[in-house]
């Protein structure tokens, strides 16, 4: 009898752990995938967080089989966890308990932190600044520029003087065809025009495309991270309003750091981090 409840607590603690160290394998890798900034010199610290964790999953994971036979050895006559009792200490409930704590702190721990104001504002903001509560939708725009950037390897300047573009451009809106208000051929979040050759109608509508081409652009202006925004954002926009992005770049930094959890919009974007 004790060796088929041995079996048994075995078969248990299998059914358990492979799920278990799934789910820690996908937490964990999806929190190393936000270790992107700054991407190229820290790729192999990156590369070491991500080895670190699949350790910390594959030990921690592996403890809960041994323990919950360890429990089966040392109490024999023990009943099994049943209904809402907490269960006992050792026990493989508990152990499920401690392992999914333990890898919701790990997670915790390796969130990246949002940038940092010198790294958005490298050049000092001396326009008066505007401000708004930007939707769900604005706020998911934004994350789509952010992430085209990080994707490019580029730094938080790049992301803000894009997001503060943008504002100026649409407001942040992936605008279709306006009628007879639309400006010229421009469409989406960059008021992109076709007929510059920036893409297709349907590409510069698409979010991801519409950012990495402008990102594309604004490494190509010497110096540009040097720049002030409105003279960045300028060169590539040729905008016949040039000095109206300087005014969105406070607001355009507090969007960025919502995708990270903090500033004043954090709980709106709760769902984009």
């Amino acid at each position: 009898m004790r060796d088929n409840r041995i079996r048994t607590r075995v078969r248990d603690a299998v059914a358990w752990g492979v799920p278990a160290l799934r789910s820690a394998r996908a937490a964990l890798i999806s929190r190393a995938r936000e270790l992107s900034w700054p991407p190229p010199g820290n790729a192999r610290r990156r590369l070491e967080v991500a080895g670190v964790a699949g350790a910390f999953a594959l030990i921690v994971g592996l403890s809960a089989p041994a323990a919950g036979i360890a429990d089966s050895t040392a109490s024999p006559t023990s009943s099994p966890v049943t209904g809402g009792a907490p269960a006992p200490a050792g026990s493989l409930a508990a152990t499920g308990s401690s392992f999914d704590s333990a890898v919701n702190n790990f997670a915790a721990a390796v969130a990246p932190a949002p940038p940092a104001d010198q790294d958005l504002h490298p050049v000092p903001v001396t326009a008066p600044q505007a401000q708004f509560t930007p939707s769900h939708e604005q706020l998911s725009n934004a994350k789509a520029i952010v992430d085209a950037g990080k994707s490019m390897g580029l730094p938080p300047r790049a992301w803000e003087i894009a997001v503060a573009t943008s504002i100026q451009e649409s407001n942040l809106r992936n605008l279709g065809n306006l009628g007879s208000r639309n400006d010229h051929d421009s469409l989406g979040l960059f008021q992109q025009r076709p007929s510059s050759g920036w893409g297709t109608p349907s590409q510069v509508q698409e979010p991801s495309y519409a950012a990495t081409a402008f990102y594309q652009r604004l490494v190509r202006v010497p110096g540009w991270d040097h720049l002030p925004l409105t003279v960045a954002a300028q060169k590539v926009q040729v905008s016949a309003y040039p000095s109206r992005y300087a005014t969105h770049e406070f607001e355009a930094g507090n969007i960025i750091k919502a995708l990270y959890g903090s500033g004043p919009y954090a709980d709106l974007a709760s769902d984009l981090q």
